[in-house]
């Protein structure tokens, strides 16, 4: 293994290839905000007396409204299954997640169809109870509907996090703030939710970053944001240039979040004060308190999965014969290896930079895993142009070595399948890096002290020591890549190459072209994969051990 032998000094091949990856995630992000101060936009100026206000408008409505209500039903939801015992709540614990599997874009079509003038709800009121209902009612394409998507299908985040805060916690501030006289609502809101606000706003801004980075609701809803403004933008003006400095905007106004959520987070810290920490007991509810707690759980997880998943099953089986073909399975052939490709390329690099990081506890180890969180952070749409723009630099300057190689196409690298999947590593690394840093963390390091003494290198002491006791986590990492890959839609819309669509690509087309029964067999697959993923993953935490 003469590829991992130590190289003198802090230089080690780890570290090399750390140093690597975090200049292949920052490459693209630099380009772009180096190109917002130097290159001339002929219609920046337009877009930015008539245009950009209104994004500006739209998009603070959208991450506002849906942040406080997704934190409200998260949060709720998550003290609901953690301090109380009623009628399947174990069944709650894992159900409540799975409006993650069901992508934005798909419900806001999905929820379109069901609601409007030909769907189930309007036909049933017509035909059964001769009811004619004012259309206005029922139009959910515009911002409160946008919100009420991005709500149902995004406050999981919120509620996973909070939920792992709170059971793990202490009982101790339950029980003192109850033998105190406290009731319910007092300790929620006075005990609570103070010591759960890092959790808490852990997960809001990752709700709010999956609604920068959405394209399909907005577009589909007709809400102007920067997503679509890129968009049509790069595609429709032709205007690159114009483009780069829309995502270098939106990055700034990404830097802007992280900045508040690190405000919000406080300065605050709450710690055991002893070594005898019990996880919060749970209190059994009777008559109409469970069933009230159980009809809350129920109407969430109906409305976040089980009735667009129904839709989405019938609209299926209308159109399954014409839909099933070669070419559908070419489809879910792409998707799926794309999405296995992608996250096991995140898995190795987020390996690396994890035990890069583990070994050295400094601040230059830190600071290759705070870069991981950048891709997280920044928009597909603002990734897709900066490493378009990186990949096409590329290829100029290849551009002499494709013609010795008789290759005919002078933009090789830029329309290949290695660019999307790239944007793909950039921009999931952080899902993970987290947790697999995370199963880092849980070993430590006395395991590999003890092997290092008995005369094993770094690189042995890894795979046969390290690398076998953090298999939950990466098992994790792999699926979370995988379900975010899989539903991904900006980054494969801009950088697929000619010809390779994907399950989610062919779902949006269908449903932008008013095509919804046929985008609903591509749908259902999207779904039903992460849905699965989603309670593999759940699993693999409850089997590893605290």
């Amino acid at each position: 293994m003469k590829l991992f032998r130590k190289l003198p000094g802090y230089m080690n091949t780890w570290t090399l290839l750390t140093m690597i990856i975090v200049v292949l995630i920052l490459l693209p992000n630099i380009t772009i905000l180096i190109s917002f101060f130097t290159e001339k936009a002929e219609n920046w100026a337009h877009i930015q007396e008539f245009i950009l206000p209104n994004l500006i408008k739209n998009t603070s409505l959208l991450i506002i409204f849906t942040g406080i209500l997704a934190i409200m039903m998260g949060t709720s939801l998550a003290w609901l299954v953690s301090a109380y015992d009623f009628p399947f709540k174990n069944f709650f614990k894992w159900a409540l997640i799975l409006p993650l599997a069901i992508p934005p874009y798909i419900a806001g079509y999905t929820y379109n169809g069901i609601l409007n003038y030909t769907g189930v709800i309007q036909k049933t009121l017509r035909n059964t109870w001769g009811i004619e209902v004012n259309q206005k009612y029922f139009d959910i394409l515009n911002l409160p509907g946008a919100v009420f998507i991005f709500t149902l299908f995004l406050f999981p985040y919120v509620f996973m996090i909070t939920r792992g805060f709170l059971q793990n916690q202490s009982a101790s501030l339950v029980e003192n703030a109850r033998l105190l006289g406290r009731g319910p609502f007092s300790i929620f809101f006075r005990v609570v939710l103070p010591v759960s606000r890092g959790a808490i706003v852990g997960g809001a801004s990752l709700v709010l970053l999956e609604v920068l980075n959405d394209y399909g609701v907005v577009q589909y809803f007709g809400v102007p944001t920067f997503s679509t403004a890129i968009f049509q933008t790069w595609f429709g003006m032709g205007d690159l240039n114009a483009a780069i400095k829309l995502s270098a905007t939106l990055m700034f106004i990404v830097f802007f979040i992280l900045v508040i959520e690190k405000f919000l987070r406080g300065r605050k810290k709450y710690s055991y004060t002893t070594t005898k920490v019990r996880p919060l007991k749970p209190i059994k509810l009777t008559k109409s308190k469970a069933w009230t707690a159980f009809s809350y759980c129920v109407i969430i997880f109906a409305l976040g999965f089980l009735i667009p998943f129904i839709q989405l099953i019938a609209w299926m089986f209308l159109t399954f014969e014409k839909m099933m073909s070669s070419t559908f399975i070419e489809l879910v052939w792409n998707s799926l290896f794309v999405s296995l490709v992608g996250a096991a390329m995140i898995t190795v690099f987020a390996v690396i930079i994890a035990n890069f990081a583990r070994m050295h506890q400094s601040f230059i180890s830190k600071a290759p895993a705070r870069v991981t969180i950048l891709g997280y952070s920044i928009p597909g749409a603002v990734i897709a142009v900066g490493i378009s723009t990186v990949f096409i630099e590329i290829d100029n300057l290849l551009f002499n070595f494709y013609e010795m190689a008789g290759l005919d196409a002078s933009l090789f690298i830029s329309t290949s399948l290695f660019m999307l999947i790239s944007a793909y590593v950039i921009r999931f690394l952080a899902v993970g890096f987290n947790s697999i840093e995370a199963g880092f963390d849980k070993v430590g390091n006395k395991f590999t002290e003890a092997s290092r003494m008995l005369g094993m290198n770094v690189t042995k002491t890894f795979f046969k020591v390290d690398l076998r006791m953090i298999k939950g986590p990466l098992i994790s990492g792999f699926i979370l890549a995988f379900i975010e890959i899989i539903k991904e839609l900006p980054l494969t819309l801009i950088l697929r190459p000619f010809n390779f669509d994907t399950l989610s690509t062919k779902a949006y087309q269908y449903a932008s072209d008013e095509q919804i029964h046929e985008a609903s067999l591509a749908s259902i697959i999207i779904v039903v994969v992460s849905a699965i993923a989603i309670y593999v993953f759940h699993k693999v935490l409850e089997k590893e051990p605290r």
